[in-house]
């Protein structure tokens, strides 16, 4: 009985129903009112249909890619991802060859975003995003001020398409669909691609296209390498070059002076970037160029795209052995 009691203590403390909101939360809802030309007794209704979740702000605080690498990159990188990710571009051939074609990114690229968010459309999340955005955006100061503006992009979406508030489901983050794009995203680089009046990124024909047309927007390199495994001779001359930035900011050259090795030969004025991965047995080096950089504006983090990355190649590499 008393097993009972706590269980149904902690059920009432992980999902609160969402309260008048207080003089700062108003405050928030006018500024969220302004800048999305919504009512405020919208946001207000909206904020009072949602339950805060304490599961929510317990997965913010510890994310996959606080790990590190070689503890991140078995997550993603398995046997089954591989097969699944083979089996994806069977079926999605000529949606895949399309978006190739219309938006200039490889399928495997496509095809790896969506097998590392989602597995193929098999876990696409089981939180409300009216419940996440609301924790994050009114519960978690961090990050408050970027889900506050997720929770209006979400509002207006959920206009757009005709939805229910409260029935969309995603990631704790409040992602959505195959590809797991935020409301913002969802507004911004989704794409009608089966041409049917309405954009799904639930099913695969508006997912495929919309994440191709994400990195299309994000300037994707057609045809450019990735990245390149790279041995470095002078650690410490190495050291100096690295930076926590995502940008690339060095050139082939100056990684060359520095001792840094790697297969393929590249132009002095080549942009690239040296990052280090906490690999099994030491240092990994590797040698990152625009499409890397491209990658983490899905997903702002250097392990996020390295894994995208050696999936798309494992992919590529198993499809084109299938035919």
């Amino acid at each position: 009985m008393r097993l009972a009691l706590f269980s149904a203590a902690v059920l009432l403390t992980s999902s609160i129903q969402a309260s008048e909101p207080n003089g700062e939360q108003q405050q928030w809802l006018d500024e969220l009112a302004g800048k999305f030309e919504l009512p405020v007794a919208e946001l207000s209704q909206a904020m009072a249909q949602a339950n805060y979740q304490q599961g929510i702000i317990d997965a913010m605080t510890r994310p996959a890619e606080a790990k590190p690498w070689h503890q991140y990159r078995p997550i993603f990188l398995t046997e089954k991802r591989l097969q699944q990710g083979v089996e994806f571009w069977q079926q999605h051939r000529e949606l895949l060859e399309r978006a190739e074609q219309e938006l200039q990114v490889p399928a495997q690229i496509i095809a790896a975003i969506i097998g590392v968010e989602t597995f193929y459309g098999a876990h696409m999340g089981s939180h409300k995003v009216l419940d996440a955005l609301y924790t994050l955006g009114f519960h978690y100061p961090p990050r408050g001020p970027f889900f506050r503006s997720e929770f209006g992009h979400y509002l207006q979406l959920a206009k757009e398409q005709g939805w229910t508030l409260d029935e969309p489901k995603g990631s704790y983050a409040g992602a959505m669909g195959m590809g797991q794009f935020i409301s913002s995203s969802y507004r911004h680089y989704a794409v009608d691609f089966n041409g049917d009046g309405h954009i799904n990124l639930f099913e695969a024909t508006d997912a495929i296209g919309s994440v191709a047309n994400y990195f299309h927007e994000h300037r994707w390199q057609w045809g450019e390498d990735v990245a390149y495994p790279a041995m470095v001779t002078h650690p410490e001359a190495a050291e100096a070059l690295l930076s926590p930035a995502l940008d690339i900011d060095k050139t082939w050259a100056e990684l060359a002076a520095a001792g840094v090795l790697v297969e393929p030969e590249l132009d002095a004025g080549t942009p690239v970037k040296l990052i280090k991965l906490d690999g099994l047995e030491g240092p990994e080096y590797w040698v990152v160029r625009h499409n890397f950089y491209v990658i983490t504006r899905y997903n702002r983090s250097p392990l996020y795209a390295m894994a995208v990355y050696q999936l798309s190649e494992q992919i590529k590499q198993a499809y084109e052995h299938s035919h």
